[in-house]
């Protein structure tokens, strides 16, 4: 009776040393990541989200998004604006570093030493994307995309709590 507290402690702690996500882009090294964050995109009717995730490199940081998507063509194509919380606006460039697997696609984005300082102090706003595909009769939804940082669809005014994930303190910590 008395080995089931050690052992239930060890379990917990083994839990969070665990709990670091990383990311690997194209075969390299893992890199140190955030959580996956899922934010809400409502006008992509599909599903109505992405999931992002941001990891920390040698040279910067990369965005990592990726979206279920109805066929094989579509992709997360162009340019991508990371909105902050402050109003600023970090605009990455498509360095066509992509994959596509089990009906999801996923794009990757990398920012430079300057742009990894301001991700550290401001949490992100929204995700502004393009979806580019074939011109096929019942095929993805295409066109341009806003996914806001917001943990749920809906939540009423009396609700005081947090309604967004703490990118910043996150991304302080990697």
């Amino acid at each position: 009776m008395n080995f089931k507290l050690p052992l239930f402690l060890l379990l917990f702690v083994s839990t969070f040393a665990s709990a670091q996500q990383s990311i690997s882009v194209k075969g390299s090294a893992p890199f140190p990541a955030t959580q996956e964050y899922t934010f809400i995109c409502e006008k992509y009717a599909y599903t109505g989200e992405i999931k992002v995730q941001i990891a920390k490199t040698d040279k910067g940081g990369i965005l990592k998004m990726t979206i279920n998507t109805a066929n094989d063509k579509a992709r997360i194509a162009g340019g991508v604006y990371v909105d902050l919380a402050n109003a600023d606006v970090i605009a990455c460039t498509d360095k066509n570093v992509k994959e596509s697997a089990d009906g999801k696609t996923t794009s990757y984005y990398y920012f430079t030493p300057t742009e990894w300082l301001k991700l550290k102090k401001n949490d992100i706003y929204a995700v502004r994307f393009i979806i580019a595909g074939g011109p096929d009769n019942f095929g993805n939804q295409t066109g341009h995309f806003t996914a806001y940082n917001k943990m749920n669809y809906f939540s009423t005014a009396y609700d005081k709590s947090k309604k967004s994930f703490d990118t910043a303190k996150e991304i302080s910590v990697l």
